[in-house]
């Protein structure tokens, strides 16, 4: 594995973007360490070892997607993110599902590719740098002054090059055209590249473009590192990192959970028939080859306000045996989400607005109040969990937001209880009036 960290590392991590949650964080900590104790066991033990999934159980907005999503960050492990609700479309059911495994090689693949370019990047710089300083030199050279020594014309005019000074220059350069893909039938989930399908056989035509120095390197960059790197190898690994290491999280399962005495079930029951075979371990052709989902970690969510996870077809339930419920969200909780983590949206607003000379500062009293705002409007409203503060947060702002832009001087702007009171008074009136309404 890319990264190996112990449990209470993972979870660590996961707190500095996640607040609460400990039994959710636990959870996949454990699950995502034991794909670690598999690898280095041997391959007879290994094979017969396959993930423990998890269903994440609790309302929108506490933090079950963002867990998965940062679980696959820590160690740059494949991911993809499907709607279970997407598979009960008409023309879709019993067909599609398999295009989850083709989102997560997809996902593998850039990953994998983006590694490789990463290790060849500077052996395809020299290249491209010398392909563009030989169109741009004699067009420079032909205006050089003839007191000046040719040498140090030489050396000034690299020196100006890898300084950017000729970035939006304009030269003529050698490039491919890009092979167009094509989709075949909405739903199959494959596309065809003409390039792909060729192999070779017909290379795409090359075009002479006008273009500044500075794209000219970015394409000719791209086109480097395609002649460097071993495609064959790169979707060998891509496929071997989704079977071993991927993640797909499958959010809304309980929308697809059979109720009893409902016109529905038919058609829910077998979308979870559907997906039961991917979940199980089965096979399924992609445009990079063969891929075996038997080690894949499937962590599925929902609210399970109107069903239960026992409502789901037992085979299914059997394939996700640890089943975590998180926590709503309370005011002490907001006030962490505000301040605590990394992304903070608090921290957010005052990098965006820095950009334009505003200095946000956000004292205590007005975290509280934005904490008790959010409370209340997911009390007497839906509840939409932290995704409240963005909508209060966006409000309180917009004027600062609106009028800010970066001609102005450097102003600093206090945001204060009075402040907030003051600017959200229209919400706060909104929901004091609620609380009269039968």
């Amino acid at each position: 594995m890319s990264n190996v960290m112990t449990c209470k590392e993972i979870v660590k991590n996961l707190d500095n973007f996640i607040v609460g949650q400990a039994k959710a964080k636990r959870a996949v900590a454990i699950a995502l360490r034991n794909r670690y104790r598999r690898s280095r066991l041997p391959k007879e033990v290994s094979d017969e070892i396959t993930p423990k999934n998890i269903i994440l159980k609790g309302p929108t907005g506490v933090g079950k997607t963002e867990i998965a999503r940062r679980l696959a960050k820590l160690v740059n492990a494949p991911f993809v993110k499907v709607e279970a609700t997407k598979y009960t479309e008409v023309g879709y059911v019993g067909r599609d599902v398999e295009s989850m495994v083709r989102d997560l090689v997809d996902a593998s693949v850039r990953i994998v590719h983006d590694e490789q370019i990463e290790k060849i990047k500077d052996k395809a710089s020299i290249i491209v740098d010398k392909k563009i300083t030989d169109i741009l030199y004699p067009l420079k050279k032909m205006n050089k002054p003839e007191d000046v020594d040719t040498e140090i014309f030489r050396n000034q005019f690299y020196n100006d090059y890898k300084a950017g000074k000729f970035d939006k220059d304009s030269i003529d350069i050698d490039v491919r055209e890009q092979p167009k893909s094509m989709n075949l039938l909405d739903g199959v989930g494959a596309e065809i590249n003409i390039g792909q399908i060729m192999g070779g056989i017909i290379k795409a035509p090359r075009k002479m473009k006008r273009m500044t120095v500075e794209r000219a390197r970015e394409i000719l960059l791209e086109e480097e590192c395609d002649k460097l790197i071993d495609q064959d190898n790169i979707n060998k690994e891509a496929i071997h990192r989704a079977e071993q290491e991927g993640i797909i999280f499958i959010d809304e399962i309980d929308k697809i959970a059979a109720k009893k005495n409902n016109g529905q079930d038919v058609s829910r029951e077998g979308v979870q028939r559907d997906i039961l075979p991917i979940v199980e371990g089965s096979v399924v052709n992609t445009k990079y080859g063969v891929v075996h989902t038997d080690y894949i970690l499937f962590i599925a969510a929902g609210a399970f306000h109107i069903s239960s996870v026992s409502d789901l077809i037992p085979e299914l339930q059997g394939r996700f045996p640890i089943q975590v419920e998180l926590d709503s969200l309370n005011k002490e909780d907001f006030k962490k989400i505000l301040t605590v983590p990394q992304n903070a949206i608090t921290t957010q607003y005052q990098k965006l607005l820095a950009v334009d000379n505003v200095e946000l500062e956000f004292t205590d009293d007005a975290i509280d109040t934005i904490a008790g705002i959010a409370v209340d409007e997911n009390e007497t409203s839906e509840n939409i969990g932290a995704r409240r503060l963005q909508t209060i947060l966006e409000a309180l702002l917009e004027d600062i937001s609106f009028n800010a832009n970066d001609n102005n001087p450097m102003v600093k702007v206090v945001i204060d209880k009075p402040f907030v009171l003051n600017a959200m008074q229209n919400m706060i009136q909104s929901h004091d009036y609620k609380k009269y309404v039968l």
